[in-house]
């Protein structure tokens, strides 16, 4: 699948971003992925490229561009047991600088850039997000309930957006968490919140996986856990933005 680099106007500069597009053809349903905490690298292009490949134009920012462009951190190929600490230091600060106000102007920005996009149809559009990235795209997702028709996260605190954050979500939605990230007490009070947004959910723990199941890049992977997310990802995107 080709990959573009962009540039991403933004309120506070230019967020540099990639896009995955499928060979030919077009225009193409648009889906806004943000990554982990650990950013885009090679790990991200290959996933962004397998979701091209069913046909997506999908838009992969940097969100923390403010710190300068991707990779902010210096990454090894392998995030293991001895490397994971010494990410985590620098990462965590950045994390935490991205306050919810940043997230949501640069969600308009995002979605205002991926929608304006020649290779990309008219309609509404999906987001989905790891870790971080899964917060970010229900905050995206909750602040544009008339452009985000599907939104995905995965083994990320979704639940810290709070029943208010979930109540202007009008897109349907997929959770996949980890099962060291929530109890099932804690899934079950998402859930009634999910419940009281009147929204059409699947919000599931994923049997035997840890946070960052999904990146093979890293110690958490868990091969099974990854198909699982396609298994969930892909239906929820073609009967939202495909209407299959």
């Amino acid at each position: 699948m080709p990959i573009k680099t962009l540039q991403i106007p933004t309120t506070d500069g230019q967020a540099d971003a990639f896009a995955a597009l499928p060979d030919g053809g077009g225009p193409h349903p648009g889906v806004l992925m943000y990554a982990d905490g650990f950013g885009i690298r090679p790990v991200l292009r290959e996933m962004a490229r397998e979701l091209a490949g069913h046909g997506y134009y999908v838009l992969v920012p940097n969100f923390f561009y403010r710190e300068g462009p991707a990779p902010v951190v210096e990454l090894p190929e392998y995030i293991g047991e001895e490397a994971r600490p010494v990410v985590l230091a620098q990462v965590m600060p950045l994390i935490e600088a991205h306050t919810t106000e940043r997230v949501l102007s640069d969600a308009d920005a995002y979605l205002g850039f991926l929608t304006t996009q020649p290779e990309v149809s008219a309609g509404p559009v999906a987001v989905t997000g790891y870790c971080i990235g899964a917060l970010l795209a229900v905050r995206t997702a909750a602040a544009h309930p008339g452009e985000v028709a599907a939104v995905a996260g995965f083994h990320g605190p979704v639940g810290a957006v709070g029943p208010d954050g979930l109540s202007t979500l009008t897109a349907q939605i997929h959770f996949g968490h980890a099962e060291t990230d929530i109890t099932p007490e804690a899934l079950g009070e998402l859930n009634q919140a999910l419940d009281a947004a009147g929204v059409d959910y699947t919000s599931e723990i994923y049997p035997g996986t840890v946070h960052g199941f999904t990146m093979s890049d890293t110690d958490a992977f868990n091969p099974s856990g990854l198909q699982r997310h396609w298994d969930r990802l892909l239906p929820l995107l073609e009967r939202t933005l495909i209407g299959g």
